[in-house]
């Protein structure tokens, strides 16, 4: 999930603290569940002529056209990039896995490649993995309000790293999403309509028909939820399996189906900010309470390192050191958090370095995938898009600061992040011409799986008990731990129940707790890849969105 390329991942930004996440085949595995019905449609299925997406890649590479307004497909097209691996297994292949790494914003493209080996070993043997650049993303035809690379990153400047702190950086801040707005319209105002969470699972059922399957098989990480229970509810008959990872309470995103003017901001309605001061406390806790072997930043026990944390940030108020503002290095953290090994070994590396006086360096990129192009790019503009069409966000800018101050009220630092994460829809242009707000409970042709985790920075696992209340048949798995989605924070325990749900339709238990397999400032099983909230290449590190 994000805005801002200094916020919790939804740039991609995922572990480290940095300066700133043709084939038909029919379904043939076991049917525990007939296929029901659902809407039918008009539209062309679109033929995908999969070749390597490089030369000795084991990623295959297709473009999907589809139309840019579901209701009107004799009218404008747009491209849809997508990948695939093939099952491991051939001889065992059940159908085809669709995966949405979350965002909005995230490239599947690139984050599916990325993090392959991370899926359950089973999952990859029986299933071929497919995901997908969503409309308006990355590689897809993207949402785009500059007119070079260089005019993007002088956009970026105009605004503050992080979130604004003071009414010069809020009235600069305004200014400049004021400018993206009038940029984003002058260049495409007909797609900045049509890219909602519901155009994206149009083009989701359009691609499961594509590869032949008569249901879908899905995982959707964090935003991915969304998007997995828009689909449901849209095409209740075709679900086979979905595992939704991180949820979202689609409720409160939506802000309760509501037309009226939202008083709210999208993440503090989902609790983000109160999710995230959780796990910044569980970081200062386990911190303090093992040495500086293993975490940088302690001072000897929890009580100790709260106190330093606390200098610290105070410090950095006045005194940035080089570009790490307080603001900056707030999101940075929150970004961190995402992915236990080793995001939270390098927040405490940088939490060091900021505190006795030096400025961090970046940690290195992993390396890139193989797969056609793999930055392509995610300007803020993409996931903006997305968000302001589908969730209610108040329009004043006036409004902002004082949301933020209710919120550090009650989550601390945090909650100025998660308050200015939906900034720029003060000022966005568009809204989705044809959107889904519910109901979320139409009965579907099968039970879906939900997994939360206790404490998650960005997603509260109250989320996710709100997401199997909305919708009509579902089961909650939580992992107590830390970490946003399971994908890339590993579990083991995780993996055996999500393998039996998706290839024989086993759910876990009713009550059912997993924990991960390695505890935050252990040694780490190093595992490559993208934060699961957002778009982009990781900056570094191993391992959602």
């Amino acid at each position: 999930m994000h805005i801002s390329r200094a916020t919790a991942g939804r740039r991609g930004r995922a572990v480290v603290v940095a300066a700133v996440v043709a084939c038909s085949v029919t379904l043939t595995g076991p049917d525990f569940a007939a296929a029901g019905g659902g809407p039918t449609s008009d539209v062309p299925v679109p033929e995908l002529d999969w070749q390597p997406c490089v030369a000795g890649s084991p990623f295959d590479c297709a473009t999907a056209e589809v139309p840019l307004d579901h209701r009107n497909p004799a009218g404008r097209t747009i491209e849809l990039a997508v990948v695939k691996r093939e099952a491991t297994d051939p001889a065992r292949r059940i159908g085809t896995l669709f995966f949405n790494p979350g965002g909005p914003g995230g490239p599947g493209t690139v984050q599916m490649p990325q993090n392959y080996e991370a899926f359950p070993r089973e999952v990859r043997e029986r299933f071929d993995i497919v995901s997908w650049d969503p409309r308006g993303i990355g590689n897809s035809t993207a949402v785009n309000c500059f007119g070079s690379p260089e005019e993007a990153a002088a956009w970026e400047e105009t605004k503050a790293a992080g979130f604004p702190v003071g009414a010069k950086e809020r009235k600069a801040s305004t200014a400049a999403y004021e400018e993206l707005a009038r940029n984003c319209e002058k260049r495409d105002a007909d797609l900045l309509r049509h890219v909602s969470t519901a155009d994206t699972a149009r083009d989701l059922d359009l691609l499961r028909r594509a590869v032949g399957d008569e249901q879908l098989t899905y995982r959707g990480n964090s935003y991915g939820t969304y998007l997995g229970a828009t689909y449901a509810n849209l095409f209740p008959g075709k679900v086979r399996a979905m595992v939704l990872d991180s949820d979202w309470n689609p409720s409160a995103w939506t802000n309760n189906g509501s037309a009226d003017a939202a008083r709210s901001t999208s993440f503090t309605r989902l609790g983000s900010d109160l999710s995230a001061a959780g796990v910044l406390d569980q970081f200062l806790t386990l911190c303090g309470s093992t040495t500086t072997a293993h975490c940088a930043f302690s001072a000897g026990s929890p009580e100790a390192t709260r106190a330093k944390y606390d200098r610290l940030m105070e410090r950095l108020r006045d005194r940035p050191i080089g570009p790490w503002t307080y603001a900056r290095t707030v999101s940075a953290m929150v970004s961190g958090f995402y992915v236990v090994h080793p995001g939270w070994t390098e927040v405490a590396r940088v939490l060091q370095e900021l505190s006795q006086g030096r400025e961090p360096q970046p940690a290195a990129f992993p390396p890139p995938p193989p797969v056609k192009n793999p930055t392509p790019y995610t300007g803020e503009e993409q996931s903006t898009a997305v968000l302001c069409g589908d969730s209610p966000n108040p329009r004043d800018p006036g409004v902002y600061h004082g949301l933020e101050e209710e919120s550090a009220a009650r989550a601390g630092d945090v909650g100025r992040h998660w308050t200015w994460a939906t900034f720029g829809c003060t000022a966005w242009p568009a809204t989705a011409a044809d959107p889904y707000r519910g109901p979320w409970n139409t009965p579907t042709a099968n039970p879906l799986l939900i997994i939360g985790t206790t404490h998650d920075p960005s997603t509260p696992h109250q989320a996710a008990e709100a997401m199997v209340e909305h919708l009509a048949d579902a089961r909650l798995l939580t992992v107590e731990g830390n970490g946003h989605t399971t994908l890339l924070n590993p579990s083991s325990c995780t993996n055996a129940h999500e393998s039996r749900y998706l290839v024989d339709g086993v759910l876990p238990p009713a009550g059912t707790t997993c924990r991960p397999d390695t505890p935050p400032f252990a040694d780490p099983r190093p595992s490559g890849g993208v934060a699961s909230g957002g778009g982009g290449t990781a900056e570094g590190g191993a391992r959602t969105a």
